[in-house]
């Protein structure tokens, strides 16, 4: 492709997936017929500019509408924003779920990964790709994690067309820096989401067989319909707990105020931003994402910060494998993420909030879009949240298949239309985070907690868990168990009490504990605590609260492997301990499983020291983590003896 505006032209089929998101061009320097006032002066480019930050969404208009994104189609989308070709290339190919090749229409995506591996992932992909021939108009994509690991294998459907739904008409776009051409919430701003937008239609097949799973990518309206959204398992019951409500119906926004919704909020109001921060700190409440920081400290940081304004963004991108608990809680519960995200942002002095949500949760979209959709035609999102005279709002993007955005800087790089790549750190979110602007970022599950901080308050949450890891924790467990799911127990049971919950069968071979990123541990270790320090002094990891069972008919080696495969694949490349030493794991760990006999000493030795490497100069977590696995596999388990 080249990457120079050239002279290919979009169809009018793309033309009008792009103008749906953006309006319609209003000069030749944007894409319009040229006009003799063209040839005078230019027009529009600053206010292109402060829009660079829609270059995802507009990648995800054409690539919804068509299926893949042609070079006409980048270049008029690339004319409509100012951005070099160049830098767009680099962002469209940057994401798993985005093509700049020919393709179908339809796209089935078979997870390959942990979970579904261990369920014979690999025999249903030989079937499904047997079935679905290069000429019947589906093209299969051998995955990572779609996060549906309790429902193992899973595969979603995917197919591009014009079904249309109506947009929020009163949606706000601010600018980054609230400054020309920004729009306070709720007034709109003339351009982009008016009218109508393309949606593409999606079908989830979980658990998959090879039958459903061609039938939802080739006929979806007679496939059968996705099981109902999963809720958690409270191991032990206490008030107002942060899992799913047991809505009648999650969309009904009566029903969830029934249930105790905006409590939380109206107790927020009453205390201030100041009290809802000493109350957060008080409570212990740390991130749930897997890095356990004081969630008060940062909310705290955030709000000190003499510059303005402030963003509020929510992580729902969780793409660890064996990840899902996020899923759970946006399907079940979606208007107490609402309610939470307002509170917080509140706390930090944030009027806008960004839910960056993974593109392979079409569910979860739906019930959060309908949520905020609820929340600003009931006053409780908009300019005068519960006539408080607070103006807050909601903006949702999709994420496009990148496990890195996870991380909170790769996902600030991301909203803003730039490659999905981690940012050196000084200086933190806190000082300059999206948009350059201090940014408080937390992921689902610790947001959620915050509403029982406020309705118990801080020294009765403080009270369940334990002293250094307080309330309650959510676990995603899968693999090798009767009774996969999410559980909810307090910090500080153990490993084996949550296992006997979920069914734990008599040949366990292995447990992973935080997902790929995580460590092995030994069936005779199931007294480890889970808490963050209980983990870390057995020398592995919670992480997000992965909990991944492992029976003796897993293929120890083949699941390694696919560990290793997983991480090259997912390695944004900016540094060169993580691009080269993910690509030499792998290697290394494929020369094992291949070999026949002896001599993986040699192999074993080069693998340590590209791990050690990786783990001291990658920029991220992501280099930093991607031998944990493996090591703790060879030394507790004696993978390769």
């Amino acid at each position: 492709m080249d990457l120079r505006f050239g002279d290919s032209k979009p169809t009018d089929e793309e033309r009008a997936a792009v103008d749906a998101l953006l309006g319609p061009p209003e000069s030749s320097w944007e894409g319009a017929d040229r006009s003799d006032a063209d040839l005078r002066w230019a027009r529009g480019g600053r206010e292109a500019r402060d829009r660079r930050d829609l270059l995802l969404p507009g990648l995800h208009a054409v690539n919804d509408r068509v299926g893949w994104i042609s070079e006409g189609a980048l270049d008029y989308l690339c004319r409509r924003l100012t951005v070099p070709p160049a830098e767009a290339y680099g962002v469209a190919t940057f994401y798993a779920m985005f093509s700049v090749r020919p393709r179908p229409a339809t796209v089935l995506h078979v997870c390959t990964d942990l979970a579904c591996t261990a369920a014979g992932a690999a025999e249903l992909c030989a079937d499904v790709e047997s079935r679905l021939t290069p000429g019947s108009g589906v093209q299969v994509e051998r995955s990572a994690c779609l996060g549906l690991c309790e429902r193992a294998p899973a595969a979603l459907a995917i197919r591009a067309g014009e079904t249309a739904r109506p947009a929020f008409e009163d949606e706000a776009r601010p600018g980054p820096e609230g400054g020309p051409g920004a729009q306070p919430p709720g007034e709109g701003n003339g351009k982009g989401r008016r009218g109508r937008t393309t949606q593409r239609s999606t079908a989830v097949c979980a658990p998959a067989t090879p039958d459903t799973a061609v039938q939802a990518a080739t006929a979806p309206e007679t496939a059968p319909p996705e099981p109902p959204p999963a809720t958690a398992v409270m191991a032990r019951p206490r008030p107002h707990p942060p899992s799913p409500r047991r809505l009648d119906d999650p969309a009904d926004l009566d029903d969830y105020r029934a249930h105790g919704g905006y409590t939380a909020l109206r107790r927020a109001f009453a205390l201030g931003p100041a009290g809802v921060i000493r109350e957060v700190t008080d409570s212990g409440l740390t991130g749930r994402g897997g890095a356990a920081f004081p969630t008060g400290r940062k909310w705290q940081a955030t709000a000190s910060q003499p510059d303005h304004p402030h963003y509020l963004v929510c992580n729902a991108d969780e793409s660890e494998p064996g990840t899902f608990k996020d899923r759970v809680l946006m399907e079940g519960d979606p208007y107490a993420l609402v309610e939470a995200m307002t509170i917080a942002a509140y706390a930090t002095g944030a009027h806008r909030g960004y839910l960056y949500l993974r593109g392979e949760y079409p569910r979860a979209l739906r019930r959060m879009e309908h949520a905020i959709g609820q929340g600003r035609a009931r006053g409780l999102l908009g300019d005068d949240v519960l006539g408080q005279g607070y103006a807050f709002d909601i903006e949702i993007r999709r994420g496009a298949g990148a496990y890195i955005c996870g991380e909170e800087t790769a996902l600030f790089n991301s909203i803003e239309g730039h490659r999905g790549e981690p940012r050196s750190k000084p200086p933190f979110p806190v000082e300059k985070g999206l948009f350059g602007r201090p940014t408080a970022e937390n992921n689902v599950e610790t947001l959620v907690n915050v509403l029982p901080v406020l309705t118990l308050g801080a020294q009765a949450y403080a009270a369940i868990g334990t002293g250094r890891s307080t309330g309650p924790k959510l676990f995603c467990v899968s693999g090798s168990v009767a009774r996969p799911g999410v559980y909810e127990l307090p910090f500080g049971a153990t490993l084996g009490e949550l296992l006997r919950l979920a069914g734990v069968r008599d040949n366990l071979r292995a447990v992973l504990l935080g997902g790929a990123a995580g460590g092995f541990v030994r069936p005779d270790e199931l007294d480890i605590p889970l808490t963050f320090e209980g983990t870390r002094e057995a020398g592995t990891t919670l992480g997000s609260g992965v909990v991944m069972a492992f029976d003796d008919t897993v293929p120890l080696p083949r699941l390694l492997l696919r560990i290793a495969e997983f991480f090259r694949d997912e390695s944004c490349g900016q540094c060169v301990p993580c691009r080269v030493g993910t690509v030499r794991q792998e290697e290394a760990l494929r020369r094992i499983a291949d070999r026949t006999g002896d001599g993986a000493a040699d192999d074993i030795a080069l693998l340590r020291e590209v791990g050690r490497t990786m783990r001291d100069a990658s920029i991220c977590g992501l280099g930093q983590t991607a031998w944990n696995a493996v090591e703790s596999a060879i030394d507790r388990l004696g993978a390769y003896e």
